[in-house]
């Protein structure tokens, strides 16, 4: 099936969808100049091991450590910009065509680009809180005290060690991903947008959805299932699909 054909069949099932939702994930933000988890070769966990640098036993049991390996990557993911993907999904859901984003991502570039609803399912990198006495901070709390020599940066209440919000490996999933799972229910079309759909639980979200658009580089366990499969960068994707819905209201 030629490009141009799938963009004709995507936007279609849009129109004629009244619960559309999407789900992103690394691969959306790649364009915005975020590297992805799990491309072949290039992807952030083929250099290291998660379960060694990102997880929660990780952070407790080196907390130091856990911070000098990935506090400036997500200062970067902080400092990023939309790309033109996000906008397209913030426009879709402002002309009703998207009821809104579930996202693996903690980038917080669904929010910057303009999209209401969106259920950020492995945390965000706005705030954080004390692993002992649970108090709260902004994000800024921990690059601040990092920045001054303070590594871990550590609560001024209890002296606890700080954490960000986001899931760690190890970590139970939070409220979004529950709100997600609800939301979902009665979703006629979910539009998969970057993810390799890999990670468990959020990999068994297209199974609430009666009809399944895949956007990505590379193939996924869900290509099977999919009625449409488009495998091209999402900016472009969905540059193309405003395009045509434009045309089509004229």
């Amino acid at each position: 099936m030629e490009y141009k054909e799938k963009i004709d069949i995507l936007v279609e099932l849009l129109q004629k969808s009244s619960r559309t939702f999407a789900l992103t994930g690394a691969g959306i933000s790649t364009e915005s100049g975020i590297p992805d988890y799990r491309s072949a070769g290039t992807g952030l966990w083929h250099k290291f091991d998660p379960m060694k640098v990102a997880s929660a036993s990780s952070l407790r049991r080196d907390p130091t450590g856990f911070y000098n390996n990935n506090l400036k990557r997500w200062i970067f993911f902080s400092d990023a910009k939309p790309n033109a993907a996000h906008y397209a999904l913030a426009n879709l859901e402002k002309k009703d065509h998207l009821v809104g984003v579930i996202t693996q991502n903690i980038d917080g570039l669904h929010r910057k680009a303009g999209s209401q609803k969106v259920w950020e399912v492995h945390g965000h990198l706005r705030t954080c809180h004390c692993f002992d006495c649970k108090k709260s901070f902004s994000f800024d709390e921990l690059v601040r005290q990092f920045d001054a020599g303070t590594n871990p940066p550590r609560c001024d209440q209890c002296g606890g060690v700080l954490r960000p919000d986001i899931v760690l490996f190890e970590d139970s999933m939070g409220d979004d991903y529950f709100q997600a799972t609800q939301v979902l229910s009665g979703c006629q079309l979910l539009i998969v947008v970057g993810s390799s759909l890999q990670v468990y639980p959020v990999a068994s979200l297209p199974e609430y959805a009666r009809q399944l658009v895949i956007i990505n580089n590379d193939e996924t366990p869900w290509d099977n299932k999919a009625k449409l499969v488009i495998n091209e960068k999402s900016g472009k994707v969905f540059t193309d699909v405003l395009s045509v819905l434009r045309l089509n209201s004229d």
